[in-house]
């Protein structure tokens, strides 16, 4: 486990960016097109901790993404390549574009300040998404990633990220996936291997520390 001061390192306010992974409203929200995601992001906490993680990083200066997925109504662009997305064709509610599905689920508050980032295609909230070339011109050095789901995206925006060079931070009770035990054994087994993994109180701390100004890239 990291220390209270490695981790305050590593959280610095002018060098943290906070994405929030498909926290949108047809994957987290009451007409859910995955209900049993919805339900355990919701009554496990997580959604709840991810508000309180946006709210703290808009008082705290700490810049805010949110990435959502979504659909064009005609399917254009959207990968077919594996089950998962032509499975997400049959569901009842689609993330299209423009509809409510797509917008950032309460108890979650989007900002002026924040970007909100939306993919046609792909698992990824950050490859070929532009996202890491905002990351850079702000001056990331680390992400904070939160949200859904711990089965897919939020490995694969870890993996990214650390590929990308860097460093990765996982608040474990602001990730959800199903079924319920899945999530801890994938923090555990995978992402504790390649990001920090805390808690999302160890990041509200350093948040609420004393705010340093944002080094934005000459």
């Amino acid at each position: 486990m990291p220390s209270d001061e490695q981790i305050g390192e590593l959280l610095d306010p002018a060098t943290t960016v906070l994405l929030t992974v498909e926290c949108q409203q047809g994957v987290v929200g009451s007409d859910s097109a995955l209900p049993e995601l919805a339900r355990e992001a919701r009554a496990g906490g997580a959604l709840g901790n991810v508000a309180r993680l946006v709210a703290a990083a808009h008082a705290a200066g700490v810049q805010v993404v949110h990435a959502i997925a979504e659909r064009r109504p005609d399917g254009r662009g959207a990968n077919r390549n594996a089950r998962l997305f032509r499975g997400a064709e049959r569901l009842p509610v689609q993330q299209l574009s423009g509809t409510t599905a797509v917008r950032v689920a309460a108890p979650i508050e989007v900002t002026e300040e924040d970007f909100v980032v939306r993919r046609l295609h792909g698992l990824s909230p950050i490859q070929g998404t532009g996202v890491d070339a905002l990351l850079r011109n702000l001056g990331c050095r680390t992400l904070v990633v939160t949200g859904v789901s711990a089965n897919v995206a939020i490995p694969n925006a870890v993996f990214d990220a650390v590929n990308l060079g860097y460093t990765a931070v996982v608040p474990r009770d602001a990730i959800a996936g199903v079924p319920s035990d899945y999530t801890p054994a994938m923090i555990r087994h995978t992402l504790a291997l390649v990001a920090t993994i805390v808690t999302t109180d160890e990041v509200l701390g350093c948040f609420r520390g004393p705010r340093r100004r944002r080094i934005t890239p000459a």
